[in-house]
């Protein structure tokens, strides 16, 4: 049996984050991580290596990251744990014991309940393994290819199989794409940009049956009465329609879960003591109205980490909540939003006014000046901003993070529209206006 301080089961930014600020508060702690996986990911960078834009590789994370800082990395899966005693047998059969247990085995993509899913040419898009078998799967030389989910993997999923030559057919239940991120008005201008590349969208539609032969999808059918008919040496589809936490080795040892995942207190504290939890795995809540939220990014396991790292080394600090700050890319767009959009605030019970705000990128008469387009949400009650969206042709990331920062402050919409700005010819329109105020002054206009 080896002894330990701390168990970390799991190796990405969640186990990594933790190990990294533990070491660094408390060096002398003995830290045990556990990572089933040969490498840790950079996730959001999978899409762009399936595209070719860079050698695979590159997204795997070097595994110095923990152990220049002394923690031991096990490259093993944990097999069982008990959480009462803290110890846990590894898939050789070694066995561990500590004083606390730091959970972070994240979350794997969810595929729906209809036979045909286990295809072998049907792919998720998460770990190693799925990368390297739809990179492995060009060399078939494949003309077609179906992505189930148009959330933020999926258009990325799809624009990667367009690039390298094939026709695509992009599904979604919802009405438009992004939905978690935008509304239907942002969301239209991103809906054009997929469509204008030859990406063949298709919304409001469902897949319903799959058709198999020798254990390899010939043909999905879907609710609007459509049919896309595949070769199986070749064609593929892949799902990114959402993501469950990996939680199931914890099941029956008294651990509180929902759906969403472990649930955790703003400290990462389960409720067995010297168990603590971060990331994809956890249940958690919104730092806007406090109800049970997905936010499942890394993002938000990192901070997440830190808090448990710093507690677990005797500081006081805690966790105020998911704002799910995201970005990503649709061809030429940079996208991104935060907090809540108008639709899902009405689902939280809660009533909005919007503003918009649009200047160019750029001074307009500057070379490569395009557009910038903002569309801020507030609670029409107290006028406190609750969610901002933003489409570009330039970075959104640092707008996005402003507007994070004026919901974790609880600004309101005039709080916001009094934000000093900065602006010169390449970076910026004129002096005279700025999108994010504009977009306030608007949302101010609409609640006179």
């Amino acid at each position: 049996m080896r002894k330990c301080d701390v168990i970390v089961i799991g190796g990405g930014p969640a186990g990594i984050t933790f190990s990294r600020e533990l070491k660094k508060l408390k060096p002398k702690t003995d830290i045990i991580m556990l990572r089933p996986e040969k490498h840790s990911m950079v996730y959001c960078a999978i899409p762009y290596a399936i595209e070719g834009l860079f050698d695979p590789t590159k997204v795997y994370k070097k595994d110095n990251l923990i152990t220049d800082v002394g923690v031991q990395l096990i490259q093993r899966s944990a097999q069982k744990i008990d959480l009462k005693t803290k110890r846990v047998i590894d898939d050789i059969g070694e066995t561990y014991e500590a004083a606390k247990i730091f959970i972070a085995t994240g979350a794997s993509p969810i595929l729906p309940q209809i036979p045909g899913t286990r295809a072998k040419n049907i792919y998720t898009v998460k770990t190693q393994a799925d990368m390297e078998a739809l990179i492995a799967n060009f060399d078939q030389h494949p003309k077609q290819a179906i992505v189930i989910g148009a959330g933020a993997i999926g258009i990325e999923q799809a624009q990667a199989y367009r690039t390298r030559g094939l026709e695509v057919h992009l599904i979604d239940m919802a009405d438009r794409v992004l939905v978690n991120m935008l509304d239907e008005d942002m969301a239209a201008l991103v809906n054009d940009s997929i469509q204008e590349q030859g990406i063949h969208l298709q919304l409001n539609t469902q897949i319903k049956s799959i058709k198999t032969k020798y254990d390899r999808a010939t043909q999905a059918s879907f609710s609007n009465g459509k049919s896309i008919e595949l070769d199986p040496d070749r064609d593929f589809i892949v799902f990114a329609i959402g993501m469950k936490p990996d939680i199931g080795i914890f099941e029956g040892q008294g651990l509180e879960i929902t759906s969403e995942g472990i649930v955790i207190d703003n400290q990462m504290r389960t409720n067995i003591p010297g168990i603590y939890a971060a990331g994809d795995c956890c249940a958690y809540f919104s730092g806007i109205d406090g109800e049970s939220i997905s936010g499942r990014l890394a993002t938000n396991a990192v901070p997440m980490a830190k808090v448990a790292a710093r507690v677990i080394a005797g500081k006081d600090d805690t966790y105020e909540g998911f704002y799910n700050g995201a970005a990503t890319c649709a061809y030429d767009l940079r996208i991104g939003s935060t907090g809540f959009t108008a639709t899902m605030a009405a689902q939280h019970g809660i009533n909005t006014i919007a503003g918009h705000g649009e200047t160019t990128t750029l001074f307009p008469m500057m070379p490569g000046a395009g557009k910038l387009k903002v569309k801020i949400v507030a609670d029409a009650t107290n006028l406190q901003v609750i969610g901002g969206q933003v489409i570009s042709t330039l970075p959104v990331t640092d707008k996005i993070d402003i507007l994070t920062l004026a919901l974790q402050r609880r600004l309101t919409l005039k709080d916001l529209s009094q934000l000093s700005y900065s602006a010169q010819p390449w970076q910026s329109f004129f002096p005279a206006r700025n999108a994010i105020v504009e977009a306030c002054e608007h949302a101010l206009d609409n609640s006179a």
